[in-house]
């Protein structure tokens, strides 16, 4: 019986192209409906619509669309499958021609469906008035999560920033540079890899914390167990002057989530109570493409 299907299209790609995923799914699975991918990057709650009861969410656009509607989608029993028509497709590991040669398979159901989950982050900002260390009676001012990562930038000024770390109650190092990333496995080939982290296998249950350009020749990354509570105490940030597009320093969550931070402000980052789960590419893997699109332990071009 053929799997039900919600069709979730990014409406800045070629009409084209979402005219084909739309025939291709409507020929293959029982298609539930359609919807655009969210404008708000950051739904409070998980999406509770008829499109949520389907089997497999397939979203066309590029990875930023997937990580969108990840966190929309975040709930058990719902399976998502990224095409790709963006750039570079490391999330989204299907493109037209592979959900065509592939969409019997994945959404025929004759087969059973080959899904992994991954791990989620779950974010919360404490206000500087609350009493330090009492963060599980507080009500957080900001809640939200994140697949790839949560990311502390100084933001204008520019100024070096101050962060005071610690891993489940004890007190770790002091952080001195342009910031800081926690980064899931799933993230860890994003901003983590580019600030010098390690690369996760997805499956791991951990997460990288990375400093940005640290004011330390010694202060390098590590991963954490996926059961770690992560605090980061906001001691010295740049404070934003009101000016329109000059927030100070910053909370990003997924390259797409901002919050500003105050003096004070406390940070908690841990594994959410479930992950995402993506439908994988049965002509695809993470590893082929971690070789193939960034290029990993290639040999130098020799004459």
């Amino acid at each position: 019986m053929p799997r039900t299907v919600a069709l979730i299209l990014n409406p800045d790609k070629p009409a084209e192209a979402l005219r084909e995923v739309r025939e291709i799914v409507a020929r293959h699975g029982t298609l539930l409906g359609e919807g655009l991918a969210s404008k708000d990057p950051a739904p409070r709650d998980p999406e509770r619509g008829p499109l949520a009861k389907a089997d497999v969410v397939v979203v066309v656009g590029g990875d930023g669309t997937l990580l969108s509607q990840a966190r929309r989608f975040a709930r058990p029993g719902t399976a998502l499958l990224g095409v790709n028509l963006g750039r570079l497709g490391f999330l989204a590991n299907f493109d037209v021609e592979a959900l065509r040669q592939h969409a019997h398979a994945v959404l025929g159901g004759d087969a059973p469906l080959d899904v992994r989950e991954y791990n989620l982050l779950r974010v919360r900002v404490y206000s500087n008035t609350d009493a330090p260390g009492a963060e599980h009676e507080a009500t957080p001012r900001f809640d939200s999560l994140a697949l790839n990562d949560a990311v502390i930038t100084a933001g204008p000024p520019y100024r070096l920033i101050t962060l005071a770390l610690s891993i489940d109650g004890r007190e770790g190092p002091t952080v001195r540079g342009d910031g800081l990333i926690v980064s899931s496995p799933l993230g860890s080939t994003a901003y983590n890899l580019s600030a010098g982290g390690p690369i996760l296998a997805p499956e791991t249950d951990g997460f990288a914390i990375t400093p940005i350009a640290a004011q330390s020749l010694s202060f390098r990354p590590v991963v954490v167990p996926g059961a770690s509570i992560i605090r980061v105490a906001a001691l010295r940030i740049n404070q934003s002057d009101g000016t329109p597009g000059s927030p100070g320093t910053t909370l990003v969550l997924d390259g797409q989530i901002h919050t500003p931070l105050l003096t004070g402000d406390r940070i908690e980052i841990c594994k959410h109570t479930h992950g995402v789960r993506f439908v994988m590419n049965p002509g695809s893997d993470w590893w082929s493409r971690l070789m193939g699109k960034f290029g990993w332990a290639a040999s130098p071009a020799l004459r």
